[in-house]
């Protein structure tokens, strides 16, 4: 069971508008990702026990349904601080080995996941065309 529960946001409700680095330092906003008429936004960690035992499904998930019209994006919003496996740099390095085929991004104000009432890994919010949650 979770520490914390997932705070679910009302159907309808337009996705956040987002501006967060990869690894590589490149930035992404929701706008990027306009190119399908679905998006997935996942925030995930490398650390987090639920995403461990899920995060070769995910990728798998993702490079499926990215023919049907699904877009991933993962968002990592852990305090680095206090876990260091939660960098930027550590976040890049479980991207290329678990083979991940979308961009996962790092949130360190937390602002996006509170945006988006995000409160734990894996919390899961699913836009349709217009960006409204699903």
């Amino acid at each position: 069971m979770p520490k914390t529960e997932s705070n679910p946001i009302e159907l309808g409700t337009r996705a956040a508008d987002f501006l967060l680095p990869d690894a590589q330092g490149v930035l992404h906003r929701l706008a990027d990702f306009d190119v399908r008429p679905a998006l997935l936004v996942a925030f995930i960690s490398n650390r987090c026990p639920f995403v461990v035992l899920i995060r070769e499904q995910l990728a798998a998930f993702a490079r499926d349904y990215a023919a049907k019209g699904l877009q991933v994006v993962a968002i990592n919003a852990n305090d680095h601080l206090e876990h260091p496996e939660e960098t930027l740099a550590r976040i890049g390095e479980e991207s290329e080995k678990v083979g991940y085929s979308f961009p996962y991004l790092k949130d360190a104000s937390q602002q996006v996941a509170k945006a988006y009432g995000a409160a734990c890994t894996p919390d899961f919010f699913l836009f349709g065309a217009d960006r409204r949650d699903r």
